[in-house]
């Protein structure tokens, strides 16, 4: 029996099968740092960020059948513990890698976005050196000659070559291909950074360990960004309208609003008291808060959600501060929570639950808020979650934003929406 490794190989991948569908197989157990699509041979090879992700995709897997556009997928540890060029080569591919690669920074980062959707996977020549662009996981690029190697173009001043050195053997600080800057973090999908990888013969993919931008949501839905959501905007303060205000408060806006973003603050107007302003983490959140609560049913009024003319909320006696907050649920596995952004369902899910917890129990806690039609209790990576489903799309909402982080059985539940049609 082969041992545990973080590779893991795919087999039965058939051509309608895209890198994004085994990503999304695959991400729920944590960050995957590598893929590469064998076509010839109609499998892949996907590595985790380590052993533990892996194993708890496997042990899942085991128990259920995974499928992929009806098609059902085979997986089984690979036997090699890393995935790099040389073990790629060895899998029997029997392709060669000639190619090279470069790293561009754009000045902002929807430029970025464009070039890599515009350009990913085209040949420069008819027939073959064809693109593979991905996202660096450096933040920024730091070039320390304009020669044939690298070049500046907001610093034309730069030297050639370093004194006593010839520019053939590299540049930067690191003294190889790539200048890194000093103490920058590695991150994936950064601001600003492209990377473009030309490979002959198959693809392969270098994902980051943090996905927290516009990149990152249109990687999680797919390759493309929902319908409606630009990736351009740049304003973080929302304003909620036609609230129910004997109902509602700044913890149930932030259990609501946080599914698509970090809080930042939150005030009620006192001169209109069915109006508040959400600031979230980045615009990119407010889109998504903006395009999926607006018309949402809460407390029986449908909800008007639009940018606010205000670019921040101002820190004062009358505001709520979260930017702290524990709760905030994208300072950890933001890639994970931007996948299940989605408008209100009748589905809730709910996770933080306790091992002996029963399917009376959960129902009992959330029932007051509408008429269960049915529950789901399993165990997924060794944890306890559950299922709801209500009557309606307004019932669960309710549901989620009065029950959201409460004890049940002595632990804080999260409750999140689910896309699943049913149980």
């Amino acid at each position: 029996m082969t041992e545990p490794s973080k590779v893991i190989h795919v087999r039965n991948v058939g051509h309608e099968i895209s890198e994004n569908d085994l990503l999304q197989l695959f991400q729920p157990f944590g960050v995957i740092t590598k893929l590469v699509m064998l076509r010839a041979k109609n499998q892949a090879l996907l590595q985790m960020q380590d052993i533990t992700s892996a194993a708890n995709a496997m042990q899942f897997y085991t128990n259920v059948q995974p499928s992929i556009r009806g098609r059902n997928v085979y997986v089984q540890f690979s036997s090699h513990q890393e995935l790099t060029t040389v073990d790629q080569n060895a899998q029997g591919r029997g392709d060669e890698v000639n190619g090279f690669q470069a790293l561009i920074q754009y000045q902002v980062r929807q430029s970025a976005v464009t070039a890599r959707n515009s350009l990913q996977g085209r040949n420069i020549y008819d027939g073959c050196c064809q693109l593979d662009i991905q996202f660096s996981n450096l933040d920024e690029l730091q070039v320390n000659y304009n020669n044939e190697r690298s070049r500046d173009f907001t610093d034309p001043s730069l030297p050639s070559e370093q004194k006593g050195r010839s520019s053939q053997s590299g540049y930067g600080d690191a003294g190889g291909l790539y200048g890194l800057q000093p103490g920058a973090r590695t991150v994936g999908f950064p601001q600003v950074g492209v990377m473009l990888q030309i490979i002959s013969g198959y693809f392969f993919l270098s994902w980051g360990y943090l996905m927290s931008n516009a990149s990152a949501i249109a990687a999680a839905f797919g390759g493309g960004l929902p319908p409606g959501i630009s990736g351009t905007n740049d304003r973080c303060t929302v304003l909620v309208s036609n609230l129910n205000p004997d109902r509602i408060d700044e913890d149930k806006l932030f259990n609501l609003f946080s599914i698509y973003g970090n809080i930042v603050r939150i005030k009620l107007l006192r001169n209109k008291p069915d109006h508040a302003l959400v600031q979230m983490g980045d615009g990119f959140q407010a889109e998504l808060a903006v395009h999926f609560l607006k018309g949402a049913m809460l407390f029986g009024k449908r909800l008007e959600v639009n940018f606010s003319k205000y670019s921040n909320i101002t820190t004062g006696a009358d505001t709520h501060e979260y930017t702290n907050s524990s709760l905030n649920r994208f300072n950890r596995n933001a890639a994970k929570n931007y996948r299940y952004c989605c408008s209100p369902t009748k589905m809730i899910h709910v996770s933080t639950l306790p091992q002996d917890i029963t399917e009376e129990e959960i129902v009992a806690h959330l029932e007051e808020h509408g008429s269960v039609v049915n529950t789901k209790l399993f165990e997924m990576n060794g944890k306890k979650q559950a299922l709801v489903m209500f009557e309606s799309e307004e019932q669960a909402t309710e549901a989620l934003v009065c029950k959201h982080a409460t004890p049940l059985a002595g632990l804080a539940i999260r409750i999140s929406f689910s896309q699943l049609q049913g149980i």
